[in-house]
């Protein structure tokens, strides 16, 4: 009798719980980078919008926006640092407030900074989930 791969069982769980609905988070979005010549993270801070049906708009024109071809915007902030522990800090603890506002953001931006530092130390490439 043949064990159930658990490697498979969790990555078929990970693909079915990325296709539910995410609620937008009104305080922005963040869009993850590695710096390999300075051996850093960096978390670029963008602004948005949530519309009635719960899409990403323009902070200023309230347009919707696109995922493609929209032409780049420019970052409210960039945050740096050389572990995901030090960016997440940056992130959640600065004075003035925090650039995001619901916990499962918050959630999901420590586990794609864990993965980024995890590709940073290996070398491998990097994409955000």
């Amino acid at each position: 009798m043949l064990l159930p791969d658990p490697m498979h069982s969790r990555q078929n769980l990970d693909e079915e719980l990325s296709q539910r609905f995410i609620a937008l988070d009104p305080a922005g979005y963040f869009l993850i980078k590695l710096d390999r010549q300075a051996g850093e993270l960096v978390a670029e801070h963008y602004g948005n919008g949530v519309d009635e049906r719960g899409l990403a708009t323009d902070p200023d024109t309230g347009e919707v926006l696109s995922c493609r071809g929209a032409g780049p915007r420019p970052p409210l902030a960039i945050y740096r640092g050389s572990s995901a522990k030090q960016l997440g800090i940056a992130l959640t603890e600065r004075v003035g407030g925090q650039p995001l506002s619901r916990l499962d953001h918050a959630l999901y931006l420590g586990r794609e900074l864990q993965k980024a530092e995890l590709c940073l130390i290996e070398g491998l490439e990097y994409v955000q989930d």
